[in-house]
């Protein structure tokens, strides 16, 4: 056998060399988009992931599409990527989902979120879940059932507030309450906030080398997901035998799919991700480029004055008021435009797929940007310039669905669209009717592994009127 062994090895080194060839040969015939490969192995991940650790992270794309145009190609976490920084190839890629092209995530984030969670369903299950969700976060929904949920809870979270505080803080607190509230009839208590602060930590290893061996973040994110699904079992098991709510685990355990107790929590868990982490970063960013902006922020206060004055000071929001809000509604767009909370997706070529004179090799990876396009500036006038009036009467703006796509779009839509912007529009009336604020310190914005400031943005706050809680 030993004898063997050198022609063994002889002949696998062989056959790699010749599957290399080959697939390399392959790739020189395809057309495929301009780019640069970079570094063996690494590619161009590190520089990529240099800019997103600043507040400008734009120059990765810039340049490479000055170079190489809207489509181009390169390689960052493993694998090689075909960048689209063009809308109406974004828009074929997130139209053809299931398709021609198939979601993909890092290890990282599929391990942590489980594998029956919304993100990671595929098919039939997905479009029937999907659609679930939806149910449950459309605007009568909204109206009918949870406004009077998302006003009150966002005024007991204001009530605490002391003169100093960590604004993206309380906005995840809020956003994590309301989601919990929303998903299991449960209100805020010492219960909610210990199962959120073992989400921070299931959140912090998204973007980790999903081996515990070498990530103590990935490990500590292990652990706490762990944690965290327990919690969930349990809530799940009790309301098996328990009594019947109007909320999302409700229909979960009442559907015809039978799902398993493992499956139902894996959805949760992903809601609860998808409620709490991106709401909560519009709410701290729409604050801070308001109070950038002041202009915009005395017009804003000016609206709500305007609804607050009509109502008697402890009468909750009601849909028409939200119905009122037309400047709201511009910083709300505003915000998704200039803070892009999702920067784009990734997603797999299922097969060879031709576009725009390209081929993308089935097995590549490709990352729709919707940040380029909402920051293109042949798209939008001054794009990195915050400016909610934009937004007022469409003036001065051509804007097809395929140019503005902060929920993404698709059959991948985000579910909770309507509800992010009716629960930052409630969360922006309570302030600027309760509060004057200004930063306590300078914050920077940074954008990987996700999008924040890095101090949590601190302000110091002032009552206007104590008694309108």
């Amino acid at each position: 056998m030993a004898f063997f062994l050198p022609y063994l090895f002889i002949s696998a080194i062989t056959s790699a060399v010749f599957f290399l060839l080959f697939r390399a040969s392959r790739l020189r015939r395809l057309r495929l988009p301009p780019g640069n490969l970079g570094l063996p192995f690494v590619g161009e991940t590190l520089q990529l992931i240099a800019a997103y650790k600043t507040e400008n992270p734009e120059p990765f794309i810039d340049e490479r599409v000055s170079r190489y145009g809207p489509i181009f190609t390169t390689h960052v976490f493993g694998e090689p990527t075909v960048f689209s920084a063009d809308p109406e190839t974004n828009r074929f890629i997130l139209q053809n989902e299931g398709k021609l092209f198939e979601c993909s995530y890092p290890g990282s984030i599929s391990n942590l979120l489980g594998k029956h969670s919304l993100l990671l369903m595929k098919g039939s299950l997905h479009k029937r879940m999907h659609s679930l969700t939806m149910s449950f976060a459309n605007s009568s929904i909204i109206r009918d059932h949870l406004l009077v949920d998302i006003d009150r809870l966002i005024r007991l979270n204001l009530d605490s507030w002391t003169d100093r505080v960590l604004l993206m803080e309380e906005a995840k607190k809020i956003t994590f309450e309301l989601t919990v509230k929303q998903l299991m009839s449960y209100d805020p208590g010492e219960w909610s906030e210990s199962l959120r602060r073992e989400y921070v930590l299931v959140i912090e290893g998204f973007f980790t080398v999903p081996l515990p061996l070498f990530s103590t973040t990935y490990r500590r994110a292990i652990k706490a997901r762990t944690k965290v699904a327990e919690a969930l079992s349990l809530i799940v098991r009790e309301r098996r035998r328990g009594e019947k709510k109007n909320d999302m685990l409700a229909a979960l355990l009442a559907g015809d799919d039978n799902f398993s107790d493992e499956q139902i929590v894996d959805f949760l868990v992903a809601l609860l991700v998808a409620g709490y982490e991106t709401t909560s970063t519009i709410m701290t960013l729409a604050v801070k480029f308001l109070t950038e902006t002041p202009l915009a922020l005395a017009q804003l206060k000016e609206e709500h004055e305007g609804i607050r004055a009509k109502k008697p000071e402890s009468e909750t929001l009601q849909w028409s008021d939200y119905k009122s809000m037309p400047f709201t509604q511009c910083v709300v767009n505003e915000t998704l435009r200039v803070a892009n909370i999702i920067s784009g997706i990734f997603r797999r070529a299922m097969t060879d797929i031709n576009i725009k004179g390209y081929t993308i090799p089935k097995g590549w990876k490709v990352f729709a940007s919707f940040r380029a396009v909402h920051l293109d500036p042949d798209k939008f006038k001054d794009a990195r310039t915050f400016n909610p009036w934009r937004w007022q009467n469409n003036s001065g703006i051509s804007c097809p669905a395929n140019v503005y796509t902060p929920f993404g779009g698709g059959p991948r839509l985000c579910p909770g669209y309507e509800l992010a912007r009716v629960e930052l529009s409630v969360f922006l009336h309570h302030l600027v009717t309760r509060f004057s604020w200004e930063p306590a310190e300078e914050d920077k914005l940074v954008f990987f592994p996700t999008t924040r400031t890095q101090k949590r943005y601190p302000i110091n706050v002032r009552r206007r009127n104590a008694s309108s809680s």
